[in-house]
């Protein structure tokens, strides 16, 4: 050991020194004391390892700042505009305010989760919303689990264990995370038999492969991924009819599922729940948490009798949705019962309709103020992009949208528009972009908070410096960038 390393571990004050004072009875209140104890112990061996002096005001800083990134919490608000509204990895559907207001007074007190009052015996958890299911859908019975996956493992588990379960090859979907179709199948305990080719599948091909072994037939909606060209598919109405003829259920996965008609509000027509039931599916799966806007759910719709099988089965009390997710996904549902307003409550329909002349309008905005922060850094236009309804919800349906395009000012390489994606990601409020064409896209049709986007849009420069390891030197002292029009 060196003399001046010798002298740096002289300079370091003892824990309890650091603890006796008023800064470190602070941390206590607001940490408890083993965290910060463990805090300054860590300060003191890093600069204890390094030959370090400090005082202990110097520690208490250091251990203020590491306890702070410590307990913060992992997951936090971001702003989406990335141009996808569905976005699987930011949450999907944002809550209505009443379905919010729902799911805290659930948590708060007790509730009658699984409690009827008149009885005064058990209850049933999904009758909280199989009662508005049942009114909006006009379905026999409904019930719900955590999100669709289950809802479809738990449907072929309880009328296709240890039988074949028909699918068409065009249908056999992934989802994200590289989560197929045929593993569900797998797992749920039902064996895939499946039938026609990737393009074209027929009636006949269906009607063939049914025998002794069949337990259903199922249609999944291909939501995510289209295919085109010389292709042909069954209706569900067909399907409907050989099912009931050979006595075995049809079950369709409608996958984002939707309640109401989308082309009321100019969207794309997505097949709804109750047209799936009109056209004779046995039961029908769909997410909550997609197109009908509320919580991750898994529901499932139709048949009383099938319903019946499927509540009995124990794997139903494993997927079961907890008190919170149901009070907020009542809330949702009760929304549904007056569709004229239904845009203006549920956010994530009223993100999809939101008019493209309001996000121009919103960027023409926000261009000025945006240039004058970034005007040393990146190069700021608005550009007509293309928005995405959903990641795994019609994802090759686009919507008209504007964005602010960011384009470094000195290097143009791939590092340097990563780097400017990271600095925005690294916001007090992370701003979650899309690198397109060699710039960095912020679409704006998912942003309500035009304040609090711009405000802390001062530390960009900081931040940039920081984490763009060089690649993004700063302009110097030059005047905003001259602008405004609207690019393609």
């Amino acid at each position: 050991m060196t003399a001046a390393e010798r002298q740096g571990r002289a300079a370091l004050p003892s824990v309890d020194r650091v603890l006796r004072t008023k800064e470190a009875d602070a941390l206590i209140v607001r940490y408890g004391r083993s965290a910060v104890v463990d805090a300054i112990r860590a300060a003191l061996e890093t600069r204890r390892c390094r030959g370090a002096g400090a005082s202990a005001a110097t520690i208490i800083k250091e251990s203020a700042q590491s306890l702070a990134r410590e307990m913060a919490p992992s997951q936090r608000r971001v702003f989406n505009l990335t141009g996808t509204v569905l976005h699987t990895n930011l949450g999907r559907a944002p809550l209505p305010e009443e379905a919010i207001a729902a799911a805290v007074e659930a948590m708060r007190d007790p509730t009658t989760l699984e409690y009827d009052i008149d009885s005064g015996k058990r209850g049933e958890r999904d009758d909280h919303v199989a009662g508005w299911l049942t009114r909006l859908i006009a379905a026999e019975a409904a019930l719900t689990v955590n999100n669709n996956a289950g809802a479809l493992v738990l449907t072929l588990n309880t009328l296709a264990k240890g039988c074949e379960t028909i699918v068409s090859r065009g249908e056999l979907i992934e989802i994200g995370g590289s989560f197929r179709l045929p593993d569900i199948m797998a797992r749920a305990g039902t064996r895939l038999r499946e039938v026609g080719t990737t393009n074209r599948t027929h009636l006949a091909d269906y009607a063939a492969a049914i025998g002794p072994e069949t337990g259903l037939i199922l249609k999944a909606h291909t939501s995510n991924y289209a295919i085109e060209g010389f292709t042909a598919a069954v209706s569900a109405v067909k399907l409907a009819a050989l099912a009931r003829e050979r006595a075995i259920p049809f079950v369709e996965d409608l996958g984002s599922g939707s309640l109401v008609d989308f082309e009321r509000w100019g969207l794309p027509h997505e097949p709804t729940v109750a047209e799936a039931l009109a056209q004779g599916a046995d039961l029908v799966t769909f997410s909550g948490d997609k197109l009908l806007g509320g919580p991750q759910a898994g529901l499932v719709v139709g048949r009383a009798d099938l319903v019946r099988r499927l509540a009995r089965n124990p794997l139903k009390r494993a997927l079961r949705l907890d008190k919170i997710r149901l009070a907020a996904l009542e809330a949702v549902l009760r929304l549904y019962v007056d569709p004229d307003r239904l845009a203006e409550r549920l956010p994530a329909l009223r993100l999809l309709t939101r008019p493209a002349e309001e996000i121009r309008a919103l960027g023409e905005r926000l261009l000025p103020a945006v240039e004058r922060r970034l005007h040393q850094i990146a190069e700021v236009s608005l550009v007509e992009t293309k928005s995405q309804i959903g990641s795994g919800a019609l994802p090759v349906s686009l919507l008209p949208s504007t964005a602010l395009a960011l384009r470094p000012r000195q290097r143009r390489s791939g590092a340097a528009v990563e780097g400017l994606a990271r600095a925005l990601r690294l916001l007090p409020i992370p701003v979650i972009s899309r690198i397109e064409a060699g710039r960095v896209l912020l679409d704006l049709r998912c942003l309500d908070d035009k304040a609090g986007f711009i405000a802390q849009l001062d530390q960009f420069s900081e931040l940039v410096s920081e984490t763009a390891g060089g690649s993004l030197p700063l302009a110097g002292n030059r005047g905003p960038h001259a602008g405004g029009t609207l690019v393609s």
